[in-house]
């Protein structure tokens, strides 16, 4: 690539931005200079067979399919002008302009307005602009003579990354940074690219793809590689001016943009044909967004057995791992090569939701199928529009034999470069020389998988799935209680006699609390003996055995939880104490029963563990795993410290004082 001609263009196209200024925000000038870029390359792209189609019109062969093949472009414009014919009229720029976007054919109309290209024209009409920047983007010579796809492409992504950039506020939003997803493609395809033939033929997608960067990205490390080898992007977007860019971008680069669609993937999945199986999938999905819009559809699907969600649901605010199981339902079968997945996630999906939770299940799918090869941890403050620590997740469902059944963790979390200019929460990059280490590092580490040396040292660090499951049990005390009398309960009990619907017509109310009263005081620790006592007093006062709803409300008012009271049973077992019921995990493979001796009889001889009760879970606790414990200083060094620093305090105090 002309490296030179290439940032001639951008910085050419950049300097209509000084047209803006004043009239447009900063932020908003890609509104108009990305559009006009793209208009200005697909008129150069038909330049050549302009006539051909002209020519068909007039005889009436009008057929999109015919129109293409006389443009010999997947897209072609049937109007007579040109930015220059149009910029030689000044005073029609708008309605010209208008009528040679509508010419266009519809696939490529549709970009223009998913742009709000309409919009944009009329807001620069009215600011007295249009005809100055119609005029600057007629002079750009984009013909692919001059300017190759290759060449295009990288200048429609530079102008991209500059206005993302320029829009720190919402850039995560739509672009990520283009050094994450080099390291993240890398990752995700470098491992295979020793067995890759040339002319073989290999998919990428992203369901959230945004303006494009992560296909074109892995698309290119692909052919830096293996040049022969054919590649097709396929994604979808939710955001329609994203989607424009990204498919705008194909479209100059002559590829197939038809294969970019535009809706929410989890309600409106666009690829669902039969040949919708991918062989590379990456992603940065929105992190922390919820999905209440489409939870409807998705519910629906995650109880269909075959369904993308059927594995579980997260918690509605973050829809991360719904991203993942679509992604995963897309994998070519194992059998037929199969496919390897990089997704970008904070930290949530790692731990987040206790066993039996929709997180969980999720986490224990993937885990206990043997599609997890390994969780990459990167530095915090990579991003535009965060700060926090992000993972790359890499999944595979055709695992080397000595590495099924196993996971690796790697800390690339010191593996990064300060930067010399923030760009809103980002202040830290991964230079060239950092992804290669970490690409060579990922290599080495799938290599040796299967050695049991390498597990514990390092950034390394290798486990066997079940490591990451637990059993949660859930750990009962008995119920211990008194029973006694006091002011304060008869008068709950009054209460709850006359409130509740079942026993506010109980006839001997009255007598019973007064009954009661008698007993002030008492206090017994066997129940027998309270039920006794009750008996006696309710025959002096002449109160029949009370009913079931009545009695229960009685007992609940005398009872007293106490750790020296009686323990309280049913039907022969002891009866649990809810307010003491605590919560243990279990790594899987370990006995619980031998658990409950070791680590919960010796502080609670009377405890048990509820079978019943018990759930399988997984997470993955990355920061525990590679804690390193630091000690604390000594004594002798933190004194010695404050003796230097009083010694410090008392010289500047005499400063002050001479």
């Amino acid at each position: 690539m002309n490296t030179g001609k290439h940032q001639e263009l951008v910085n050419f196209i950049w300097s209509v931005a000084n047209l803006l200024r004043g009239d447009y925000k900063q932020a908003d000038y890609g509104k108009v200079i990305l559009p006009f870029t793209a208009l200005r390359r697909f008129e150069c792209v038909l330049e050549p067979t302009r006539k051909k189609v002209l020519a068909a019109i007039a005889a009436g062969d009008d057929y999109p399919k015919a129109l293409m093949a006389a443009a010999e472009q997947r897209f072609y414009n049937v109007s007579g002008h040109s930015l220059a014919s149009i910029a030689a009229a000044p005073e029609d720029t708008a309605a010209n302009l208008g009528d040679y976007v509508v010419k266009f054919s519809d696939n490529s109309r549709e970009v223009f307005d998913r742009y709000g290209f309409a919009v944009q024209i009329e807001k620069l009409r009215e600011a007295e602009l249009l005809h100055l920047v119609v005029a600057r983007f007629a002079d750009i010579d984009l013909h692919p003579d001059v300017v190759d796809n290759h060449q295009m492409g990288y200048v429609f992504e530079e102008l991209i990354r500059k206005f993302s950039e320029a829009s720190n506020e919402t850039a995560g939003e739509h672009f990520t940074p283009r050094e994450v997803i080099r390291l993240m493609a890398g990752l995700l395809i470098a491992p295979d690219l020793d067995g890759l033939e040339d002319y073989a033929h290999r998919t990428v997608y992203d369901p959230a793809c945004g303006t494009g960067g992560m296909l074109t990205t892995a698309a290119d490390f692909i052919h830096e590689s293996r040049p022969k080898v054919k590649v097709s992007v396929f994604g979808q977007e939710l955001n329609p001016e994203s989607w424009a860019i990204c498919r705008s971008d194909l479209m100059i680069k002559g590829e197939d943009a038809e294969r970019i669609k535009l809706g929410n993937s989890f309600s409106q999945d666009g690829l669902t044909g039969v040949n919708d199986q991918f062989h590379y999938m990456l992603s940065n999905p929105p992190f922390g967004v919820e999905w209440k819009k489409v939870k409807e559809a998705v519910e629906d699907e995650a109880k269909n057995p075959d369904g993308r969600f059927s594995a579980g649901l997260p918690r509605i605010n973050d829809g991360s791992l719904l991203f993942l199981q679509h992604m995963i339902s897309k994998m070519v079968p194992a059998a037929m090569g199969g496919s390897r997945i990089a997704i970008v996630f904070n930290g949530s999906p790692l731990f987040t939701g206790a066993a039996g939770s929709g997180e969980s299940e999720i986490r224990r799918w993937i885990i206990e199928g043997d599609l997890l090869e390994a969780v990459v941890a990167l530095p915090d403050q990579l991003f535009y529009n965060t700060g926090i620590s992000t993972y790359f997740w890499i999944l595979t469902n055709r695992k080397d034999q000595k590495h099924k059944g196993k996971v690796m963790l790697i800390d690339g979390r010191e593996h990064w470069t300060k930067m010399r200019k923030s760009l809103g929460d980002k202040r830290k990059m991964v230079s060239a020389e950092q992804i290669q280490e970490l690409q060579d590092l990922y290599k080495d580490a799938l290599a040796a998988a299967a050695d049991p040396e390498h597990q514990w040292h390092g950034k390394v660090k290798v486990f066997e799935n079940d490591a990451f499951g637990y059993h949660r049990i859930t750990v009962e005390r008995p119920l211990k209680l008194r029973f006694e009398v006091t002011p304060g309960a008869v008068d709950e009990l009054e209460l709850a006699l006359k409130s509740n619907r079942t026993t506010a017509t109980y006839s001997y109310r009255d007598d019973l609390l007064t009954a009661l009263r008698t007993l002030v005081g008492r206090k017994l620790y066997k129940k027998v003996d309270f039920a006794t006592l009750l008996r006696e007093v309710f025959a002096v006062e002449g109160v029949d055995k009370p009913p079931a709803a009545v009695e229960k409300l009685v007992w609940a008012a005398v009872s007293v939880r106490d750790p020296e009271g009686e323990v309280q049973t049913k039907k022969g077992k002891p009866e649990p104490d809810s307010e003491l019921r605590d919560y243990e995990n279990v790594p899987l493979g370990e006995d619980i029963d031998g658990y409950l001796e070791r680590e919960v009889k010796p502080h609670i001889p009377d405890a048990w563990v509820d079978e019943t009760k018990t759930k399988v879970g997984y997470e993955i606790s990355f920061t525990r795993h590679f804690y390193v414990y630091t000690p604390p200083r000594s004594i002798a060094e933190i004194d010695e410290e404050l003796k230097l620093l009083e010694a410090e305090i008392q010289t500047l105090l005499g400063e002050v004082t001479q």
